[in-house]
This record gives C-alpha cells, sequence and structure tokens, in this order.
C-alpha cells in the first residue's frame, strides 16, 4: 500500500492511499491475477491521533479470476490488517468498539464512542457483539450450575460455570431438568457437577451425566437449615416473651411517684429563694428598710414583702395565686379516681358531667396534664421476633452483642426445645466448616430424637439427598463461583435495564468474562 498524501479537514484527518500493482490471490481458488476490472475508493474509519478522527481514502481495485474452473468472476483485493469486507472501520479500530460495544451495551456505548471521534449506532454496536464469537472453552471437570431471573418471579435460566476458573460457559433458557439434561448430554464430561438444592437440577444432572458427582452447595444446605429453624422458633413463639411482659409482649418500667420526686428548682424560684435568705440576714443585723433596699438596688416594697415573709414559700405561693374555677368542688373526685388508676380524661369528663359538672373536657385535660407528665410509662425492650431469634441461632456465638446474646440466653433459659435446635444448629454448622460428613449419620438420628418437627423435615429432606449433602460436607467443591457469576448477570441486566434479551445477555456475559485478547480476522471477513 502506498500513501500518497497526509491533511486536515474540518478537523478531520484524511490519510490518501492506494494499493499495489501486484498480483493478488483469488480468494476462492487461491490463483494468482493482475487482470483489472475497476478500481473504486473505500473510506475507513481508524483511531483518533491528536484528539482528531482518522479517515483513510483507500483505492482498491476489482481483479478477474483468470481460472475459468473457478465461480467467482471477479474478486476485490483486501489489505491484510487494514480492511475487511464489507468493513467501513480498520480492523484495529473495530476491536475498539467491540470492547465498547462489550462492556456498555447499546446507547451508553454509542455516547462513549463520540468521545473516540466516531459516530455509531446503538443498533450498530449490538450487532457487533452478537457478531463476534464465543469464547474457547473445553468441557470442565467441576460444572457449577445455578438459576438466575431474567423476569424475578417470571422468567429464569440456567447458568453454567467452570468451577476451576469460574469462566462461564453458557446461559440457558429456563431451569427445568430437560433443559440441563440436553446440554450435559451435548457436553459430555463433566466429573463433579455443584449444584443447589433444587430437585430439577438433581434429576436433569442425573440424566444427562449418570456417571457425575452431584454435590450440594454447603451454602444452600445452611440457607434450608435456617428456614427449618425459623418453623421451630414459630412453634415456640411464647417462649420469646419474658415474664414480666404484657399481653403485647411489652415490658413496663415501674416509675417513681410523683411525692418521692425531687422537682428541679427553676432559675426564678432560686433567685426569690436567695434574696429572702439575704434580706432576713440584713435585717438580723440591725440595718433598716430602706437601708437594704438602698444597698441591694431594690425598691422598697419588694424589701419590705420579703422582710413580711417568715419563708420564702410565703412570696412564692404568692405570686401566682389560682383563680377560681367549676372544677374546684370535683377535684377530689378526680384525685380518688387518678389514684385508683383511671386516667382516661373523657371517661371522668363523663363521670363529672353525670355528677353536675358544667365545664369542659379542656378544663379537665388542662388540670391532668401536669400528672400526665410525671406519669411517663418507661417501656423496655421488646420481646425479640421470630427472626431476630432465628438470626441470633444461625450466627456464631462470637459474633453476638453483649445486649444479643444477653436476650438469647434468656429466650433459651425459658424454652428446652429451642435449647436443643440450638445445639443441633451448633454441630450441623461444625460439620459445615471442619468438612466432616462423616458424623451427618448421628446429626439425622439427634435431630429424630427432639421434638422438633421443623428440623425433622429438613432432616428428611437430606436423606432424600443424601449422596449429594455428603459430598457437599466433605468435599471443597460449591457454588460460591456460580453465585458471582449470578450477581455479574444481575449488574448486565440492570446497566441494560432489564430490557436485553437472553441472547444478548448471553453474549455480553460470556465475552465480559473471557479475558480480552486480539482477535484475528476470520477467512470469511478477509473475502
Amino acid at each position: 500500500m502506498w500513501v500518497d498524501d497526509v491533511f486536515s479537514v474540518d478537523d478531520v484527518v484524511h490519510v490518501v492511499a492506494r494499493t499495489r500493482d501486484t498480483a493478488v490471490l483469488c480468494p476462492d481458488c487461491a490463483a494468482p491475477s493482475q487482470r483489472v476490472h475497476s478500481a473504486y475508493e473505500r473510506h475507513l474509519a481508524d483511531g483518533p491521533v491528536g484528539d482528531q478522527p482518522v479517515r483513510i481514502d483507500l483505492s482498491v481495485r476489482r481483479l478477474y479470476c483468470e481460472n475459468t474452473a473457478c465461480p467467482r468472476r471477479t474478486f476485490v483485493e483486501q489489505v491484510d490488517g487494514l480492511t475487511v469486507r464489507y468493513g467501513r472501520q480498520t480492523p484495529a479500530f473495530r476491536r475498539v468498539l467491540e470492547a465498547v460495544a462489550v462492556a456498555l451495551a447499546g446507547r451508553c456505548g454509542a455516547r462513549f464512542a463520540t468521545i473516540l471521534h466516531s459516530v455509531v449506532s446503538r443498533m450498530t454496536l449490538l450487532r457487533l457483539v452478537m457478531a463476534m464469537p464465543d469464547p474457547s472453552w473445553t468441557v470442565p471437570k467441576v460444572l457449577g450450575v445455578d438459576d438466575f431471573a431474567t423476569r424475578r418471579g417470571q422468567h429464569y435460566g440456567t447458568v453454567l460455570i467452570d468451577c476451576e476458573t469460574s469462566q462461564p460457559l453458557d446461559l440457558l433458557p429456563g431451569r427445568d431438568a430437560t433443559t440441563l439434561a440436553v446440554w450435559l448430554r451435548a457436553h459430555p464430561g463433566s466429573e463433579i457437577i455443584c449444584r443447589d438444592r433444587a430437585g430439577s437440577y438433581a434429576d436433569g444432572a442425573r440424566t444427562g451425566a449418570p456417571h457425575a458427582i452431584q454435590v450440594a452447595d454447603p451454602f444452600h444446605l445452611l440457607q434450608n437449615l435456617g428456614t427449618a429453624v425459623e418453623r421451630c422458633v414459630r412453634q415456640h413463639n411464647a417462649c420469646l416473651k419474658t415474664p414480666e411482659a404484657d399481653e403485647n409482649g411489652i415490658v413496663h418500667i415501674p416509675f417513681a411517684e410523683p411525692e418521692h420526686t425531687t422537682k428541679e428548682m427553676s432559675p426564678i424560684e432560686a433567685r426569690l429563694r436567695q434574696r429572702h435568705a439575704i434580706i432576713h440576714s440584713l435585717l438580723d443585723q440591725g440595718h433598716g428598710i430602706r437601708e437594704i433596699a438602698r444597698e441591694l438596688h431594690m425598691g422598697g416594697n419588694t424589701v419590705r414583702k420579703a422582710a413580711r415573709a417568715e419563708t420564702p414559700e410565703q412570696i412564692l405561693n404568692g405570686r401566682h395565686q389560682p383563680r377560681p374555677s367549676q372544677l374546684d368542688p370535683f377535684k377530689d373526685h378526680l384525685d380518688r379516681r387518678w389514684a385508683e388508676g383511671q386516667t382516661n380524661a373523657i371517661l371522668l369528663h363523663q363521670e363529672l358531667k353525670e355528677l353536675g359538672y358544667p365545664g369542659s373536657y379542656q378544663i379537665i385535660s388542662d388540670y391532668l396534664r401536669p400528672r400526665r407528665r410525671q406519669r411517663i410509662r418507661i417501656v423496655g425492650p421488646a420481646q425479640p421476633g421470630v427472626r431476630q431469634v432465628t438470626g441470633w441461632m444461625m450466627r456464631n456465638p462470637d459474633h453476638l452483642r453483649d445486649d444479643e446474646r444477653e436476650q438469647f440466653t434468656g429466650v433459651l433459659a425459658r424454652c428446652p426445645e429451642l435449647t436443643a435446635a440450638e445445639r443441633l444448629v451448633r454441630s450441623f454448622a461444625e460439620m459445615l466448616a471442619t468438612r466432616s460428613g462423616q458424623h451427618l449419620k448421628d446429626w439425622t438420628v439427634a435431630v429424630q430424637a427432639e421434638n422438633l418437627p421443623g428440623l425433622h423435615t429438613f432432616a428428611h429432606g437430606l436423606e432424600k439427598d443424601w449422596d449429594a449433602v455428603l459430598q457437599g460436607l466433605t468435599t471443597r467443591w460449591n457454588s460460591g463461583p456460580v453465585e458471582g457469576r449470578v450477581n455479574h448477570i444481575k449488574m448486565i441486566k440492570r446497566q441494560m435495564f432489564g430490557r436485553a434479551k437472553l441472547p444478548l445477555l448471553r453474549k455480553r456475559v460470556l465475552l465480559t468474562a473471557a479475558r480480552p485478547q486480539a482477535r484475528p480476522v476470520t477467512a470469511g471477513e478477509a473475502r
């Protein structure tokens, strides 16, 4: 290829080039040819240079195939590494757009492409993604299977990954046994299959790969145990209530009566008491009223009033004299009823009306308001809920706070059945942590010996899937990598606002997980 000129027009770098006059091989029969049919100019977009887009104006030839036995009559010469058939970008820039499309998909990728000085539509980027070949992989030794939601609660799919490398292998529509069995028969060779407790995957693995070892995921085993423990706690909900609690499970802490409480002194009362003490001290020393008023910068009447009062209470009580009220004849009845425990002002108002009270409800409410402030009901901590106690039982005891451990200990002390359940949960968790599945049989026997129907159902389910459960409690394989891949699928779904169909979702999941590498131009593209 010869470069004839390089210039810039409207902030676009143009590279004018043409091919050499050499023999070109026919793409079908590989016969050399120099017989020119015609020539035309191609315009290729390339990566930007100096923050300016680059366009290559390349003159290419169309040649005759001189092999009479070849079905192709003419063909266009291609420049290796620069042109592909029907391509409007160079292979290098196409790989950049493919990376953008895989990472950002349609609209977001089109917006990002403008930064790369390339005007490309969202549909073009999606076509680039769908045209890319799937990453190559070999049948894994350890296969991970799990379901994911394309639309939660309605449509689901199945994801399969290599548990040793965490590479996703395929996304299948549906989560039934037939779909998994067909895929396993088409890709034989897996020795271990990690799955959850779903019966459809167990049947599909048994049908499609009968010689493979099935492993029940330990996390799902613990999750199923948590569900069984919650049923047990719910059956003994009465044990969660503390003995001091009322019918609503609320503990009331008694409050001291008003006569035993010390009222906080207000600043005005403190000032009046101090003034009374000073004035009486000066009077005892023989000073007169005028002399004291002049010395303390007070009015004569103020000093005279304090001098006449033998105690500070006489000044305080005289400052706000209560006015006569319609409630005065009935206050004794109100005080007696309040002491008996009747604190409802509406009911008290009805009683006083029957006794001849002519006033309103508001007067009674205002009279009782100071007493209500002094009779604040202090509520202790509420009883723990079913799920809260289940969480305490399923968690590591060392991770509980002091108050949680205290409440949990009180619950166990009141319920021997939950104490037995807590002991069984701890032993099962120890089996999971130490991979000592050989003790599973003893554990199920211990469960059957207790009066815990929820755990009986859980143990019965383990016996139905005994071999897979035993492998899950013994081997190191689990569905952790599969769950991580499911989270990756959720992220890609949210990035496309949940509008991607399964083919596009599958392509992006497989390609984003593959290592980035230079993709060679295929023979079909070269033609």
